[in-house]
Formats: C-alpha cells, structure tokens, sequence
C-alpha cells in the first residue's frame, strides 16, 4: 500500500473532544484562558493540528516522530503529554483527549496521564459540566449497564465517547440512543487560513525527556477461527428435549434452533 499521497486525519473521537473544549470556552467566557492541541507523530501529523486550530484552539504542540518510527505506546504519549503540561507557563486544569485508538484499542492513555499527574480521572464521558466557582466538573460516563455520574476536582482527565456534544435526533434506529450522533464544527476554510498563523510549538522526544523506544513486542496475529454453521432443530424435538437442548445450547453458543 503506498501511502506517500494521503492526508493524515485525526482518530474519530479528537475532534469531539476539541468541539467539547471550544463549547466549554462559549459556556464559560473568559474562565477558560486558551485552548491548546497536541498530538505525537510523524511530520504529517501537522495537518490533524491545524484542523483543531481550524476548528476554534488557540495553539498546538507537535511531538515530532520519525516518518520510518513505530507507533508510540500508550504509555510513551502519556509520558510525553505529562512532560509538555509541565512545561506550560500556565496551569493546565482540564485535558480532553479520544477514549482509546484506533490502531491497538488500548484505552489506556488517559488512564496513565491521570496516574502519571495524580490528577482526577473520567472516562467514556458522553456529557461534562464544570463548576467553574468550585472547581469541579461533573461527568456522565458510558458505562456497560447505562450511565454514571461522577463529580471529579479539578485538575482532570477526560477521555471522550462518541455521543459527547451529540445532537438528538428523531427516533428512527433499533438501538435506543444510536440516533444520538457527536456533531464536531465543521472547519470552514476561511477558518483553515487563520490556523496557518497560529502557533505550533515543535518538539522531539528527547526534548522533553521521555523514550519511546517500544518495550512491548507482537509475537503474532491470526485470524479467528471460522465460523460453522449452525444446527436447525425442530420444534417438536425442542419440546420434547427442552431441558438437555439448553444445556447443549450453552455449551454450543453457535448453535440455534428454528421451529419447522
């Protein structure tokens, strides 16, 4: 595959995360001093920043990867946002970042950014309101049984779902929130000049002190086992063999039945 001509674009879930950073500054006016992007890459990991700064941030860090490098590991790009906060002449109170990748799924940067600082940590956030006067921040979660809400000190860690900043629309799918969809701003292109003049700062790893020389190996990838077809039963079988044919169903979850 060459890929010398395509375009870098973001993971699905930054550009809600930087929507939700530019609504909080709508909501909270002059609380919210500057908005500031960062992302880990090779030199064309550029063109994700300046679609945020496009987008309504005021500035952005690019650590900058060799084209040739391997993708940094969870663990190496918390350590390199937890250096690039730390060097920041302001306080940092608020970082938003996408819940997991989409390459190795690990989920688990936000978590050690949040370990790493000892800050407050909410994940799967679907909505966030912040108590600006009492510094607090109350964050529903994406959970497996529904939502959970959970009320976080500043500073924090939020990593996003999909749904955060969504917009509601009319009922018309089988799964009961799928019509609930993440709306990002859309950035115009008068907006991607004006990014063009504002500033990206460029650092190496190594500027800031952190290796992120890979200490996990892949042994192999296979794929999953194919799939057999499945076993037809009547219904005059499965009445008369209720009890065992659960127990085989269990035992067989590839199986079904079907009333002939």
């Amino acid at each position: 595959m060459t890929t010398g001509h395509q375009s870098f674009e973001s993971l699905p879930r930054i550009p809600v995360a930087v929507e939700e950073a530019v609504r909080l500054r709508e909501k909270l006016k002059d609380a919210v001093k500057s908005i500031k992007v960062l992302t880990v890459g090779p030199p064309k990991a550029a063109e994700t920043l300046r679609t945020a700064l496009a987008m309504g941030a005021d500035s952005g860090i690019h650590v900058e990867l060799p084209e040739t490098a391997p993708s940094p590991e969870p663990l190496s790009i918390a350590k390199l946002i937890k250096a690039s906060i730390e060097r920041q002449k302001e306080p940092v109170d608020l970082v938003i970042m996408g819940k997991q990748a989409i390459d190795d799924d690990a989920g688990q940067t936000g978590q050690m950014l949040a370990g790493l600082l000892g800050w407050s940590q909410a994940t799967f956030a679907s909505k966030i309101e912040v108590d600006e006067a009492n510094k607090v921040v109350l964050v529903t979660r994406e959970i497996d049984g529904g939502l959970q809400e959970v009320r976080c000190k500043l500073p924090l860690i939020v990593t996003t779902d999909l749904r955060l900043n969504g917009e509601l629309y009319p009922a018309s799918h089988n799964y009961i929130d799928a019509n609930f969809v993440a709306e990002p701003r859309y950035a115009s292109l008068p907006n991607i000049m004006k990014a063009k003049k504002k500033p990206v700062e460029k650092f190496q790893p190594s500027d800031l002190g952190v290796d992120v020389t890979p200490v996990l190996e892949t042994i192999k990838i296979t794929e999953p086992a194919k799939r057999v077809g499945g076993t037809r039963v009547s219904l005059s079988f499965y009445r008369k063999n209720v009890r065992r044919l659960n127990y085989v169903l269990r035992l067989n979850p590839s199986m079904s039945w079907s009333p002939n």
